[in-house]
Formats: C-alpha cells, sequence, structure tokens
C-alpha cells in the first residue's frame, strides 16, 4: 500500500515483479528474467516493487555446491544492477535480517512499520467496520484495541470474516461477531484463545472456533 501511495505521488506506475516467474532453476535464467524487469521499468519510468524481496535479495552463503555458487552468482548481478538502476526500487519485507547486508547498504531509505499501538488499532477497527455496515450496541471496539495486538492487515481480515457473519444472518455487527473473527486469525497465527486477552469474551472466541470447525 505504501508502494502506491509512493507511486501515486511521484506520478508513475507501479510494477510488481512477481517473483514466481522470475526466480529461474535453470543457470543464468534468473538474471536474464530481472535484466528484462530492470530494462522495462527504465523505459517506462515506472516504480519497481519487490514483495517479499527476501527471497532473491537473501543473504549470500559459504559454496558448499553447485547450487550455492551459482545463486550467489544471482545475488552479485542484483547488486551490480541496482548499483546502476536509474529508478526507483521498494524491497519489502517481514524478514529484513535475512536480507544480505550488501543490499542494506545500498538502499537509500530503510522504513520500519512496527506493530500499532492500542490508540492505533483502535483507529484501524473503526476504519476497517467501515460506516456502511450496520453495528451493534454491544460493540467494544475499544476492549478489542486493548486486548489484541494484532497487526493492521489482522484487523482488516478480522473485520471483513465478521461483516460476512453478521451479513449470513441478516442482522448488524455484534461483538461475538468480532471476538469470533479475531479466534480464526489466531488460529491463523497458531496463537491460543487465552482468558487473559479475550476475558469475558472468550466463551463467544471458543464458540465461534467451534462454529469454524463445523462449517469445514
Amino acid at each position: 500500500m505504501s508502494a502506491e501511495v509512493i507511486a501515486a505521488e511521484l506520478g508513475l506506475d507501479l510494477y510488481t515483479v512477481n517473483l514466481a516467474t522470475v526466480v529461474d532453476k535453470y543457470v543464468g535464467e534468473t538474471e536474464k528474467n530481472l535484466e528484462r524487469i530492470f530494462t522495462e521499468a527504465a523505459g517506462v519510468n515506472g516504480v519497481l516493487l519487490f514483495d517479499e524481496a527476501d527471497a532473491i535479495f537473501g543473504k549470500r552463503s559459504e559454496v558448499r555446491d553447485a547450487h550455492d555458487r551459482y545463486a550467489n552468482i544471482e545475488s552479485a548481478y542484483l547488486l551490480q544492477r541496482m548499483e546502476t538502476c536509474d529508478g526507483i526500487a521498494i524491497l519489502a519485507t517481514n524478514l529484513r535480517a535475512n536480507l544480505d547486508e550488501a543490499f542494506t547498504r545500498r538502499i537509500d531509505v530503510v522504513v520500519d512499520f512496527p506493530l500499532p499501538d492500542e490508540g492505533l488499532r483502535l483507529a484501524l477497527w473503526d476504519r476497517c467496520l467501515g460506516s456502511a455496515a450496520p453495528r451493534g450496541s454491544d460493540l467494544d471496539l475499544r476492549f478489542l484495541a486493548t486486548a489484541f495486538e494484532l497487526a493492521g492487515g489482522h484487523i482488516r481480515s478480522a473485520a471483513v470474516t465478521a461483516a460476512y457473519l453478521a451479513a449470513e444472518v441478516g442482522r448488524p455487527l455484534r461483538m461475538e461477531d468480532l471476538v469470533g473473527a479475531v479466534a480464526r486469525e489466531y488460529r491463523k497465527l497458531g496463537r491460543l484463545c487465552l482468558d487473559r486477552e479475550f476475558g469475558p469474551h472468550l466463551a463467544l472466541a471458543t464458540g465461534g472456533t467451534a462454529r469454524q470447525n463445523h462449517e469445514e
């Protein structure tokens, strides 16, 4: 989303690089694919976005076999190509520690997106639920923001899930929908629904999870 904003502010097109179509098992093909991308981006003066960048900008390793040797060659090519790139390339990753330090030194600006604090989580819950969906009188967004330390993406996912649950039975959003949706996010994250977090709504969380299991 930030990359989209940057491109829009600059009046440039944003090109998201699909790494699945770039990385090739055959020697030299990955470099050729990347060269085409850099060349085309330069021709249209666009912004390049490498999502999950650690997949190709990862740390170089000791050479133990031919695979390691060619992987390091790809990294060396990328380093050289980044040096000569006149446009804007944005690397996005959740695993910054996995990026090769040589790439990090060539990055002009590093932007960190920490987990939102309680105030931001409250704003995110309110924004993600929007103004169109009817809200029940028992909604307690302050509790959700205080109890659950979730990233913005998980809050959005929970809000969408809760909206579907309410729409399915044709009624306004209730606390049970939101807590049940949070429980689903916890399940995806591999986290347990604990009393100290869910508090008086733990039964709703358990019921939401049980409902999901029934649907599956």
